[in-house]
């Protein structure tokens, strides 16, 4: 066991966790923010999705140990009310269906968005390849991306 000071959504955050310990398990265990979902366990589905410096990566697969003094952001973190613009286009385009792979999707494209605020298709696809939906609702996903790029 180790502790580790972490900062994440902004607030200062302190776990005594095995340094091995996905920060994805920290998050949901440790740290009682179950926004970020376990999917598959191997980083290939994209529901564990979290921004480390503003960069998308897959929770369930990062150590607790390598995420030293960068910011974490989960989908608690990216807007107070939920009113980020990612989010208000999930609603206007009616986006999810069963939910479970949306935190991760939404993630995914409020990264895209603050790297590539104004993406084409082919970069929207590229960005979201791996960010897997069972319930197939790929076309809503990317007309959502292109709406909030125009809020």
């Amino acid at each position: 066991m180790a502790i580790f000071k972490l900062k994440i959504n902004g607030t200062n955050k302190q776990v005594d966790v095995d340094p091995a310990t996905p920060i994805l398990w920290v998050l949901r265990e440790h740290l009682n923010m179950p926004g970020t979902k376990y999917g598959c366990g191997v980083a290939m589905c994209g529901a564990c999705t979290i921004h480390l410096n503003g960069t998308a990566v897959r929770s369930c697969q990062l150590p607790v140990s390598a995420v030293g003094n960068k910011e974490v952001v989960t989908i608690e973190g990216l807007s107070a009310n939920g009113d980020h613009p990612v989010q208000k286009a999930w609603l206007e385009h009616d986006v999810a269906q069963c939910g479970y792979c949306q935190t991760g999707q939404i993630m995914t494209a409020a990264a895209l968005l603050k790297a590539t605020p104004k993406p084409s298709d082919a970069q929207i696809e590229a960005a979201m390849t791996g960010n897997i939906c069972r319930c197939g609702t790929y076309l809503r996903i990317r007309e959502a991306i292109k709406s909030a790029a125009n809020q």
